[in-house]
């Protein structure tokens, strides 16, 4: 699993019409490979199944695949659907035990998906 990208920042001189520059001096870019990681994230935030998974399992504890089915209105087999997509996503770790899969909430994940949402403010300033 990769970290989700650091915003890189580049220069661009190009000035517009009126001599402004086209682009600032300091723009956040990022390569295609990490725009393609980013938008994996976002695209498994995206389901509102996946979402209310998220806030099950954000008590901090493993729970098990079985007992997230119990609380949602989904088959056991969507939940794990879903659950998929959101490990592949980094978001969710899973360990078997026996017959079930217990699942895990990975915050430092969505930490990082926070962070490109939100400007960078300093409290400082």
């Amino acid at each position: 699993m990769t970290k989700l990208a650091s915003l890189d920042l580049v220069n661009d001189h190009r000035r517009g019409r009126g001599g402004e520059r086209c682009v600032p001096d300091a723009v956040a870019a990022m390569s295609e490979a990490a725009a393609g990681d980013v938008a994996a994230v976002f695209k498994a935030l995206s389901s509102p199944a996946r979402l209310h998974l998220l806030t099950l399992l954000a008590g901090g504890e493993q729970v098990c695949v079985c007992d997230l089915a119990k609380r949602t209105a989904l088959s056991q087999s969507t939940v794990s659907h879903h659950l998929g997509i959101l490990s592949r996503a980094g978001l969710v770790r899973g360990e078997r035990r026996g017959t079930w899969v217990w699942y895990e909430l990975l915050p430092d994940r969505l930490d990082e998906a926070r962070a490109l949402l939100l400007p960078r403010v300093s409290l400082d300033a």
